[in-house]
């Protein structure tokens, strides 16, 4: 089992939605993601946030699933949002689909991404034993 790192004596998680750290077990299998969007399988991007931020997580779940891993398993998150005003669409997304699990995260607000329909791009680590 992975194991969450959370020292006391510095600064809390912006608001307890992130760990500071995870380690992961000797012997785990680690999945690294490419950094995924929100275009369905047929390459079409939404422009609402709100509906790249859905498909974004059902693309990054799926890669998890096919790997024979879990939600619980996802130890690293790196979100790239295109603008501040797009992050809480994120913020959403990520809360209904990780629900009350805390992997390590990152997110940095971008001028643009690579295709400037894209709205947000996430990659992500896990490790099961």
């Amino acid at each position: 089992m992975n194991r969450i790192v959370n020292p006391t004596d510095i600064m809390a998680p912006l608001n307890n939605v992130y760990s500071h750290g995870v380690v992961i077990p000797a012997g785990a299998r680690v999945l690294h993601t490419a950094g995924q969007v929100g275009a369905r399988p047929n390459g079409i991007v939404s422009p609402r946030i709100e509906d790249q931020a859905e498909q974004l997580w059902e693309n990054l779940l799926a890669i998890v699933r096919d790997a024979d891993m879990r939600v619980s398993d996802i130890v690293k998150l790196t979100a790239y949002v295109v603008g501040v005003e797009n992050y809480a669409a994120y913020a959403t997304a990520r809360a209904r689909h990780l629900g009350e699990h805390k992997p390590a995260s990152t997110a940095v607000c971008v001028p643009q991404l690579l295709k400037p329909e894209w709205l947000i791009e996430v990659e992500l680590i896990a490790a099961r034993l």
